[in-house]
């Protein structure tokens, strides 16, 4: 079992940045890869961005690539998310997800079926 807490979100103007972080706890030694997804107001929760916690390779949703960046601290168990030219349709609450199941397939941790475990989310507001 492992245990999520986000950080970061905030209010910015339109083009803004602002850095998420997920502080991991528990069962970390396995964990296969961490993601990020949002949720605004009557839609469904969406990826964003997913990194494997061993190896490091990333994957972005086509409407943050460029402009968002996810990294890892594995010692110290963490997950940080930079979002940079923020937009007003990246308003959402925005959450961390932790993995333990394994694959190759570079499109697996882009759906929200192999994530087990999630955090509490943080609201992240851009405005026009």
């Amino acid at each position: 079992q492992v245990q999520l807490v986000e950080s970061g979100g905030g209010l910015v103007q339109a083009g803004g940045s602002l850095r998420l972080s997920c502080a991991a706890s528990g069962r970390t030694f396995s964990l296969a890869a961490m993601g990020w997804f949002r949720q605004a107001p009557g839609k469904e929760r969406e990826f964003v961005a997913a990194i494997r916690w061993s190896g490091g390779g990333t994957y972005y949703a086509d409407s943050v690539k460029g402009r968002f960046t996810t990294s890892r601290d594995n010692a110290r168990n963490s997950v940080f998310l930079q979002m940079n030219n923020l937009k007003p349709e990246d308003t959402a609450v925005y959450y961390c997800a932790a993995s333990f199941k394994y694959s190759a397939d570079t499109d697996y941790y882009t759906s929200i079926r192999p994530y087990g475990y999630w955090g509490q989310g943080t609201q992240v507001t851009a405005s026009s």
